[in-house]
């Protein structure tokens, strides 16, 4: 079956308080894909953003983004008044997020709804924290504690609480048992909302594609309690941190900075860590993107306080034995693996060992030759998934404007297109025409969009994971051509049955909407 997918963050959808929502547009956007003939919402991590406002540097490889619940839905349940949150200014500019915004008024509202829910609590809350214990639990003492903080990092924290001295942990749960139970119902909230979704999105046919991030963050819930599952010493300092090394586009290599798994130490208990969150990862997506697959056969480590990645070694990690533990717990599993950057046979083996499909991202295919691998020509199998582009590349557009002229000029040959302006077009057909089992492009390369809308730019600080749309981009007019495209390569999503929510929160796409100016397929 070939099948195809729009990649776009939560964080991306319209909204009138600064940031995408799990509520009515995100409702919108799955009849938008349905109506498309798609059949896969990919929405990268739903974690909380923490550094550089990145949801691959979250202060929990569990929590949900407090930002995108919806506060319209917790109105409906009473804990909110539209007076609440209406009155507050969340943006200046309908297209980017104000996260500096979103920090200081988002939990103060969130604060007004706790109280409203604390009054009478909902008979499913206690039954929520107790599913989620394994996590939750420290998470919200961590939360808890760096309020108390003023934010600062665990690692800046007195001693006793920093190193989880038992005594001063039993105090803390003491002193801060409000603060603690307050964030349990944010998860609460975050959760409800996103399972309502995406029930309703599976009704109309539509998959999420989800994903995890290899790493996790040092300011982490995971890394504060549970060091022994990292490379720290005594003290909890990393001894080696993440990264890649030097290579055309980074001549000092990235230095991402995470700490490393300690693999030696996770093996011990069958990867029983990595199989609770691969579990939990599978019941929250219908499909899983697996972050910096690579990583797992050799990671690269870059010695602690380094100033750059070119001094780092590549380190054996745990290769097929987790995913073969993971086989055996959950059987088959729906993952993409994200095998971009420098692959080795070595990686190669694991690929086809695990049966996972790869990633070929037509951007990269035309800076060689005929031999390219992510040319659609050179696909040595259908197990893949063939992007346009992904969350940290240029828009198609950008793509173009930044290339050396034999780039696009070998493009234009090989697509059959007339000027590198025609190029986007081009290239979104050249994946959907490819013998990719699934096909997927960015919102963004759907309707044109100028290089300023590209998601995350690697190694960078500032001006990423902003990206907004608005609802003048679904046009019925956009949603017909990317359907045009699904019939025509064969990639057409025709759900048998659908199931439909209530009248309030859905959408009829019979209406036109208004046009988007940027708009192209």
């Amino acid at each position: 079956m070939r099948e195809s997918g729009i990649l776009l963050p939560v964080s991306a959808l319209p909204s009138k308080h600064g940031i995408g929502k799990l509520g009515k547009a995100a409702y919108e956007f799955v009849d938008f894909l349905s109506g498309a003939g798609c059949r896969y919402w990919q929405v990268l991590p739903l974690t909380p953003t923490s550094y550089g406002d990145s949801p691959y540097q979250s202060p929990s490889c569990f929590a949900g983004n407090p930002y995108l619940i919806d506060f319209d839905l917790l109105a409906e349940r009473g804990w909110l008044s539209a007076v609440d949150y209406e009155g507050l200014s969340w943006d200046s500019d309908a297209r980017t997020i104000d996260y500096a915004l979103l920090y200081q008024q988002v939990t103060p509202v969130l604060r007004i709804a706790y109280t409203n829910f604390a009054k009478r609590k909902p008979s499913d809350f206690k039954k929520f924290c107790a599913v989620h214990r394994d996590w939750l639990a420290d998470y919200a003492l961590f939360m808890a504690l760096k309020d108390a903080h003023g934010g600062d990092p665990w690692n800046e924290w007195e001693p006793e609480l920093a190193l989880c001295k038992k005594d001063a942990i039993a105090e803390a749960k003491k002193i801060y048992k409000t603060d603690i139970e307050f964030y349990q119902f944010v998860q609460y909230c975050f959760f409800t909302q996103w399972e309502a979704l995406k029930a309703y999105a599976n009704g109309r046919g539509i998959c999420i594609v989800g994903d995890i991030p290899i790493y996790a963050a040092y300011d982490s819930a995971e890394v504060w309690a549970q060091p022994k599952l990292f490379q720290l010493d005594d003290e909890k300092k990393p001894i080696a941190v993440a990264g890649c090394p030097p290579d055309a586009f980074a001549v000092t290599g990235q230095l991402w900075g995470n700490p490393l798994w300690n693999w030696d130490a996770l093996a011990k208990d069958g990867f029983a860590w990595w199989l609770d969150r691969i579990g939990f990862t599978l019941k929250l997506y219908d499909v899983v993107r697996i972050d910096h697959f690579r990583g797992f056969e050799k990671y690269y480590s870059i010695p602690y306080g380094a100033e750059t990645a070119e001094h780092g070694k590549w380190v054996k990690g745990p290769d097929y034995a987790l995913w073969k533990a993971a086989k055996a717990q959950f059987g088959e599993m729906n993952v993409i693996a994200e095998d971009l950057g420098n692959i080795t046979p070595a990686v190669e083996r694991l690929l086809r060992r695990t049966g996972f499909p790869g990633m070929k991202v037509i951007q990269f295919a035309f800076d060689s030759d005929a031999e390219n691998p992510y040319l659609p020509h050179n696909f040595a199998t259908t197990n893949c998934v063939c992007y346009t582009g992904t969350h940290d590349n240029h828009t198609l557009r950008g793509w173009v404007k930044s290339n050396a002229k034999k780039t696009n000029t070998y493009a234009m040959e090989y697509l059959g297109a007339k000027s590198p302006k025609k190029l986007p077009k081009a290239m979104l057909r050249a994946a959907w025409r490819s013998t990719a089992r699934i096909a997927i492009a960015p919102m963004q390369d759907f309707l044109n969009a100028p290089p300023s809308d590209r998601i995350n730019t690697p190694s960078t600080l500032g001006g990423n994971w902003v990206y907004r749309t608005e609802t003048a981009d679904y046009s019925t007019k956009l949603q017909a051509k990317i359907r045009k495209l699904n019939e025509t390569y064969g990639r057409l999503n025709q759900p048998t049955e659908e199931k439909t929510a209530p009248a309030k929160r859905r959408r009829r796409t019979g209406k036109p909407a208004a046009s988007s100016a940027q708009e192209e397929v």
